[in-house]
């Protein structure tokens, strides 16, 4: 699983911080290949509502998914802030996730995360691994291998 959260107290791992309109969520900083901004997307026809399109990226061409549009929130409203996470797992192509803004790098170890203990139903949650606790916030940790499914 892309999220396993580790059991060893005393590790410590990278999360870039992204906002998704009013919420913060978390991306284990492994998977990230790369953090792009304005470029031209070319719309494909007859796919899901999630996708956005696909970009050319030094000659490679990336799917950009909207995680608002998956997580079931309004559209996207593109804005000086907005950005395209390339995501690169293992067992997938890159593919792009557009977010609203992208905010910082955390670390976080172990004891600082909470496990999904809430339903991971349909909605939001589904795609939570956890909460993380930075300062005094909460950041929710993202599951790369629920929000990919089916792709």
């Amino acid at each position: 699983m892309a999220n396993e959260l580790s059991t060893d107290v005393n590790e410590i791992t990278q999360y870039i911080v992204i906002r998704v309109g009013e919420e913060q969520y978390g991306i284990d900083i492994k998977y990230i290949d790369n953090i792009v901004r304005d470029q031209r997307m070319t719309r494909v026809p007859q796919v899901p509502a999630h996708f956005k399109g696909v970009i050319n990226l030094r000659g490679e061409i990336v799917p950009v998914m909207s995680i608002r549009v998956k997580m079931g929130l309004e559209p996207d409203i593109e804005t000086k802030d907005t950005r395209i996470i390339i995501i690169k797992m293992d067992q997938h192509e890159p593919i792009g996730m557009m977010v609203d803004s992208v905010k910082e790098v955390v670390n976080l170890s172990a004891a600082e995360i909470e496990r999904a203990s809430f339903d991971k139903g349909d909605g939001q949650n589904a795609y939570a691994s956890g909460i993380g606790k930075h300062e005094n916030g909460l950041i929710t940790l993202l599951d790369l291998d629920m929000v990919f499914q089916g792709l």
